[in-house]
């Protein structure tokens, strides 16, 4: 392990000691939600593109019908493109720590989160591993619709309803180690 981030150790207690860090992976991000949503959105953004070139084009439609699809092709143009990038950014302002006492949660884009969980008081831990030793934590429930977008915000600056570490490197390692720091005695 490198030398502990800045974003991580200024949030570290007196007698509190690191036992892992990390991050998220980063850069643009493909999940398996998206063999559903890239198709769905697709649809929607080439509709609303041809529903504002053909109302722009008929020269006989009203000013209002031309404005009213501008959102719609915002929508469209998010949800192709724009998504993946939002969520690179967003993981590119993220630290994941495990403490001797609690996990940490570090993000934010515009303004600076900080989650804060115990490990005394964790209770529902679930891992989610894919191929190559690659995962996520979920500290928590998880939401039934959050794997409709395989965990990824569904919309810029969306909360996941459980806190996780999100698509991290040797997932079940960082599992192993927040199990035996929970039996720890402190």
């Amino acid at each position: 392990m490198t030398e502990l981030p800045e974003e991580i150790r200024g949030e570290i207690g007196p007698g509190e000691h690191a036992l892992w860090w990390g991050r998220p992976r980063q850069g643009v991000v493909l999940r398996g939600s998206d063999v559903f949503t890239i198709p769905f959105s697709l649809m929607w953004c080439g509709f609303a593109i041809f529903w504002e070139m053909s109302v722009a084009s008929s020269g006989t439609a009203p000013g209002f019908f031309v404005l009213w699809g501008i959102p719609f092709v915002a929508v469209g143009l998010y949800m192709v493109i724009g998504r993946f990038f939002v969520e690179a950014m967003q993981r590119s302002k993220t630290y994941y720590a495990l403490t001797s006492d609690r996990v940490l949660i570090v993000s934010g884009v515009i303004s600076r989160t900080i989650k804060s969980l115990s490990l005394n008081t964790l209770s529902d831990v679930t891992l989610t591993e894919g191929r190559g030793g690659n995962g996520s934590i979920t500290f928590g429930p998880q939401s039934p619709f959050g794997s409709m977008f395989g965990g990824a915000p569904s919309w810029p600056g969306a909360r996941q309803q459980s806190p996780r570490f999100d698509l991290i490197d040797n997932a079940k390692i960082v599992y192993e180690k927040i199990r035996g720091a929970q039996r720890t005695p402190k």
